[in-house]
């Protein structure tokens, strides 16, 4: 690390996570070393202008901090190719963006020196911008050994986030409760749309919108403790 605190960082991943974290960290005043090569290069170039597309060797080999932004069942052997080629450095921040895992998915990258982090933004990324202005409104998860957790908390900050600890033990629960709040909200949002739009109720989704965000502002602001009841009428 640079004295002034500045790091070169590179990014391994250019789906709607990897680049938006750089630009975050940018925007914190850490330089961008690289980006791997992604499906659709002009909207990573829109967030990261100018910035390098590297190999995934190259990347790690060049950076201070590496954020790993892969899908989670490419993650391990990602890790660990990269070790067997000589990649990491000693020394070396390696932090990774996956909900499901803390930093023991990182021991190959351990194994060569590097230094383990794990952060997890609890939003909903779309791989533009509008992310950064969700980031300063979010929380993030951080995982990583007691001598360096200041420093995931740290990073956590700099993206914009309030970070959260959560142990490694705890991450698969983490996990889980994230995808509850992800996938099963959309898919009980959408099915609500379909019955609408079948009765001929027009934008199904507009019609729904103050109802969904009224329903989910009431339910975070007074979590229920136990099964939820099924509403009246229903039973």
């Amino acid at each position: 690390m640079n004295r002034d605190g500045r790091l070169g960082v590179g990014v391994i991943g250019a789906g709607r996570v990897g680049p938006v974290i750089a630009a975050a960290l940018a925007g914190a005043g850490h330089a961008l070393v690289g980006v791997t090569a992604g499906s659709d290069p002009e909207r990573v170039e829109a967030i990261l202008p100018g910035v390098p597309v590297l190999d995934a060797v190259e990347v790690a080999r060049r950076s201070e901090l590496v954020i790993v932004a892969v899908p989670s069942a490419e993650l391990a052997g990602l890790i660990a190719g990269l070790a067997d080629v000589g990649a990491w450095q000693p020394g070396q921040l390696v932090l990774h963006t996956d909900a499901a895992h803390g930093t023991g998915i990182l021991a190959p990258a351990v194994a060569r020196g590097a230094i383990p982090l794990a952060i997890h933004p609890a939003i909903a990324f779309t791989g533009t911008s509008m992310d950064l202005r969700q980031l300063t409104n979010a929380f993030a998860a951080v995982t990583a050994p007691g001598p360096v957790l200041p420093i995931a908390q740290a990073l956590a900050v700099e993206l914009g986030c309030e970070p959260v600890v959560v142990a490694e033990a705890d991450r698969a629960a983490y996990a889980e409760a994230i995808a509850t709040a992800t996938e099963f909200s959309r898919s009980i949002v959408g099915q609500a749309a379909g019955l609408l739009a079948q009765v001929g109720v027009p934008s199904p989704g507009l019609y729904l919108s103050a109802l969904v965000h009224s329903t989910i502002d009431h339910a975070l602001a007074d979590p229920p403790s136990g099964p939820a009841e099924p509403p009246a009428g229903l039973v």
